[in-house]
């Protein structure tokens, strides 16, 4: 199966994957909003015996074969390191 790789440049290490290189009509218009600006990082065969540094293969490619893409989140270290940052400037 073969999948497109797109960096957000709003967010750090949030990935958006897809299952036709720079078509995003699968992905839900306010998801795809909210990620802003995306860059094409690199296309990939993805097989069941392939690995990938962060997620499950598997889940991947269900993803992209059910709705035609897949959302790789920020690690939970980032996102609470953003959530510190938020709360310290509210006080």
């Amino acid at each position: 199966m073969q999948c497109y790789i797109y960096k957000s440049l709003k967010k750090d290490e949030l990935y958006l994957y897809v299952s036709r290189k720079d078509d995003f009509s699968s992905v839900p218009e306010e998801l795809y909003k909210s990620m802003g600006t995306l860059v094409f990082v690199m296309e990939l065969e993805l097989t069941p015996d392939r690995k990938l540094a962060r997620e499950n293969i598997d889940k991947v490619m269900a993803s992209l074969d059910e709705r035609g893409f897949f959302v790789q989140m920020p690690p939970i270290s980032i996102l609470n390191s953003e959530l510190i940052k938020k709360n310290n400037k509210l006080h």
